[in-house]
């Protein structure tokens, strides 16, 4: 042991590569009166975490009271979680514990958190079920017909004889009819359901039943007036959740009217900017959204040559607007980037792009090296990017080049990929400080409402019990300056993100003083007691 203790005092004294912040001639002084392996155990733990995300980062006075309040609340649920063993939420499927999060003290406090930006979200999954059930399919013109006991909804100016079409306003007028129509509606619109680990229990099955949901509300969110208020409605419920700006993923399908006119992906790039325009109108402190034209990854070269000389067509006519290109879908059973490299790889430099890549729980499949091809395209972020943590020679060249890689906590749970967020691969991103951000994906589709479920998620289940308000903080501004937006756009919203922030810290610094600093700033050796105990079991 003493061999040991000696080798780590020369590492932490001498070989400033490796530990940022050897001991300083006060603590040698120390080692004096004081066993040098406590010394060396509370340096070793410091040094972890300054490398960890936010590690660096010096809070002010305000924001160390602030953080006072949050890691009291933080500290209480991890301990009730730690001495339980059964109470810990992140450990649980979401979709079976949605209500309880609800009630966390620091849920409560994380909605309040200026958030920055939502930067991988798919515009008809953002918004929530109520809406949809109780608000879009009540509007006029929206008819039903069953077809081999599946519900199908579309839009009308008359029906045709497709199916047996009926006015869903009528079939809506018996009351207890109505409750067993909005009962199916919302069993296909959700993914929701009673026991989820069961109902999911492969990957496999998780993603189909989120395809049939986007399959049902095809026909009928593609009507043009419905979807403008959609996507309105998504925008408001991340405004009314302290986001700030947003990069929406989008396929450009379609959009139809009554009368039978369609439009096409120029022209629903068109709406979305429309709506988004008229959003931060009625929100001036709302600072944007952008598009990333986002079509799906399962189809052949030809289809992949219309993508791209459509993707030339959007940033030749919305420059500003359309951030980049990705490829959506489950990566499992779509095609991997390899087979379409030679064409996106021949594409105008000026088109950015944003892979979706490594969302797989594979290791040298197909999918997998996805993570590889992404890179070498020059993505600019990585979506999810589940499985980089296996290929640690691209993870120090993402790290290296600022590549943020996208992680959707909740997502990547609801479809399989991750039973316990303490589990998450990316726990290793949070604790060695790589370029990450966190977003939403689908929220709509499991319960969720904005951002601030999954910023409890990775706060609670994917970061060290240690990490505080400096990573949340430099979560919020990393969602900025990883964003697509130009270098003076990323100013502006960085000077405007700083002053809610402040906002933010001193409202809760002001209810600081009924904590006592003992019980709620948690050191590295705030869990020593939870983990002696750990050991005497």
């Amino acid at each position: 042991m003493a061999g040991l203790v000696l080798l780590v005092l020369a590492i932490l004294t001498c070989n400033n590569a490796v530990f940022a912040h050897p001991i300083d001639d006060t603590s040698q002084r120390q080692l004096t009166r004081q066993p040098i392996y406590w010394q060396l155990r509370r340096q070793l733990l410091r040094d972890e975490m300054r490398q960890s995300l936010g590690g660096e980062l010096q809070l002010n006075p305000i924001e160390v009271r602030a953080n006072r309040v949050l890691m009291a609340a933080k500290c209480r649920e991890i301990h009730d979680g730690f001495t339980t063993g059964s109470s810990f939420l992140p450990a649980r499927n979401f979709m079976e514990v949605i209500s309880e999060i609800e009630k966390s003290e620091v849920f409560k406090i994380l909605r309040d958190l200026p958030k920055g930006a939502i930067l991988h979200a798919h515009d008809t999954a953002i918004v929530s079920l109520d809406y949809k059930l109780y608000n879009l399919t009540y509007r006029e013109n929206l008819y039903a017909c069953d077809a081999n006991d599946t519900l199908k909804l579309k839009f009308f100016n008359v029906s045709d004889d497709e199916c047996d079409w009926q006015l869903l306003s009528e079939l809506r007028r018996d009351p207890v009819q109505a409750d067993a129509i909005n009962e199916r509606i919302k069993r296909q619109l959700t993914m929701v359901t009673e026991n989820p680990r069961s109902a999911y229990d492969t990957v496999d099955k998780a993603w189909s039943k989120f395809n049939s949901i986007f399959m049902f509300m095809r026909s009928w969110l593609s009507y043009r007036p419905v979807y403008e208020d959609h996507l309105y409605r998504g925008l408001q419920e991340f405004y009314n959740d302290n986001v700030m700006y947003v990069e929406l993923r989008s396929t450009l399908s379609p959009l139809y009217e009554l009368d039978g006119r369609t439009y096409g992906p120029v022209e629903v790039a068109q709406i979305h900017k429309n709506v988004a325009d008229r959003f931060v109108r009625d929100n001036p402190d709302f600072i944007g959204m952008k598009l990333i034209y986002a079509p799906v990854r399962a189809v052949d070269a030809q289809t992949v040559d219309y993508y791209l000389k459509t993707m030339v067509q959007l940033k030749r006519v919305y420059p500003e607007f359309v951030a980049g290109f990705d490829l959506v879908g489950q990566e499992d059973k779509g095609k991997p980037l390899i087979e379409f490299v030679n064409k996106l790889n021949a594409v105008d430099p000026e088109i950015r792009f944003f892979f979706h890549a490594g969302e797989t729980n594979w290791n040298g499949e197909s999918t997998d090296l996805n993570l590889f091809d992404a890179f070498l395209l020059n993505t600019k972020r990585i979506g999810h990017g589940y499985a980089l943590t296996k290929h640690p020679l691209l993870w120090n060249f993402v790290k290296q080049l600022g590549i943020a890689v996208e992680i959707c906590p909740i997502s990547n749970q609801v479809l399989g990929l991750v039973e316990d967020m303490r589990n998450h691969p990316a726990n290793s991103l949070f604790a060695s400080g790589s370029p990450v951000v966190i977003s939403n994906d689908d929220p709509g589709l499991w319960g969720a409402q904005g951002l601030t479920y999954d910023f409890y998620e990775a706060f609670m289940g994917l970061m060290s019990a240690n990490s505080d308000l400096r990573s949340l903080k430099q979560l919020a501004k990393n969602s900025l300056m990883y964003s697509g937006m130009n270098d003076q756009e990323k100013r502006n919203a960085l000077i405007r993100w700083q002053a809610k922030w402040h906002a933010f810290v001193k409202k809760f610094a002001r209810s600081s003083l009924q904590y006592d600093e003992p019980t709620t700033t948690i050191t590295s050796s705030s869990f020593s007691s939870l983990s002696s105990n750990a050991r005497n079991r």
